[in-house]
Order: structure tokens, then sequence, then C-alpha cells
């Protein structure tokens, strides 16, 4: 049976999580389900109304996008399984879902090794061209923690680090709420020359559903679900 990518990457850290947050990140390939989070984000987006033109010209890459919102409904859907390099993986697609306009934002984040231990790598948006590095962690109080680094872009065979003065890392938490038996995330992304360029942060209800036909194949990802390109470049 494989393990799945989060408990891979915090080894034995991965029983410090809360219950609830283990069984979030839970789903391995092969599983015969997906899961599926709704609920909504009190606050998401770009709130620096100067950047917003420049992230319209990002936005068919579905990883950014230049709206901002209070009280906006989402709905996200975890797969678990193998890329088509072999690697086991988790691909989250989230709906975000602004008046007027939903947003797609997706990622594909796979485990691969490093200096013998297992490194989670994240590639970003329909192309899958930024790909950073995740380092995670278990707060005391068993809320999972991530922070991105070393992120670089993949333009057809270039392979580009972003230098530390231009890159952007992605703060993240996520725990269970017993007081309102909900999850709850939030997300930064910083840029040290610009500041803040996206947040998000709000609660959801989660659970798992059977594939429709009961597929089990551990390279099954719906069609719907996968990007307009792989990459397996790290």
């Amino acid at each position: 049976m494989n393990v799945p990518i989060y408990q891979q990457a915090l080894g034995s850290d991965f029983n410090l999580l809360q219950p609830e947050v283990q069984e979030y990140f839970a789903l391995a390939p092969g599983s015969g389900q997906y899961g599926v989070g709704e609920g909504t984000f009190d606050v998401v987006g770009c709130r620096q109304d100067w950047l917003r033109p420049l992230l319209r010209l990002t936005g068919g890459e579905e990883a950014f996008f230049p709206e901002y919102g209070e009280n906006i409904a989402f709905r996200i859907e975890n797969h678990a399984h193998q890329d088509p390099f072999g690697r086991s993986s988790l691909t989250a697609r989230r709906e975000i879902r602004f008046p007027g306009r939903t947003r797609i934002f997706q990622d594909t984040t796979s485990v691969t090794t490093r200096n013998g231990a297992p490194q989670l790598v994240d590639y970003v948006g329909r192309y899958r061209r930024l790909v950073t590095d995740l380092n995670l962690g278990v707060t005391a109080e068993g809320r999972l923690r991530g922070v991105s680094e070393a992120s670089r872009l993949f333009l057809g065979p270039l392979r580009i680090p972003l230098p530390a003065g231009l890159d952007a890392k992605a703060y993240a938490e996520q725990w269970w709420d017993p007081g309102s038996g909900k999850h709850r995330i939030q997300v930064k992304v910083i840029q040290p020359q610009i500041g803040l360029v996206l947040v998000y942060a709000g609660s959801f209800d989660y659970r798992l559903r059977p594939y429709s036909g009961g597929s089990s194949a551990q390279s099954f990802l719906p069609r719907y679900a996968q990007p307009d390109r792989w990459e397996n470049r790290v």
C-alpha cells in the first residue's frame, strides 16, 4: 500500500498532526477515492490595487488571479495519483467563486528524493511552469505548516531559478478547529520587493467520495483535473 506523500515527507512527525489533519492528508494513489472540501474564504486574493493589472496578465495560468474578496465561497478537490513519471503525487483543484467569475487555482505536489530523503516539489498552474520545494513542519498544537522555497520557472527547455530578491514565498498553515467543527487554512504569498501578493484564509468541510466507476488505478486522475502540461524536472 502506498504511503501518502505528506506522511513520507514528515516521517514520524506526521503522527503529531491533529487526527483530522492526518485524515485530510491521508489520501494515497489507488485508494479509489478523492477528497472534496467546500467552505468560505474570509479573505482571498490580491489586496494591492496597483498589482492587480499585472496579475490579470497571468490569470490564464490558473496560479494567480487579480480579484480580491471577502466571504467568498470555494471548493477544493484533492486527487492522489501517480504522475506520468511514476511519482506519487497529490493534485489539488480549487474553484474560487468570486461574484461574476470563478477562478481556478491548481497544482500538483509530487514526492522526490533529495540527499536520500523524501522531498515534496510543488508544480503550480495549468502548465506546471512554476515549481517550488516545500518544507513542512508540525506546530505544538498539531497544525501543519509549510513554506515554499527555491522557486524556478520552466520555459520550454530553459530552467530558470528565481533569485532570492525576486522569488515569492508561500507560508501556509492548516488545522482543525474543534469549536466550529471545520478545517481551517491560511496562506500568504510574499515577495520581498513588493510585499503581500496573494492571501487566502477560511474554513471548510471535507469528505471523501468514491470515483465514478470505482477506479482504483494508481495513475487515475479525472480528465478535468489534469493539467495542460506535465513537468518532470525538479
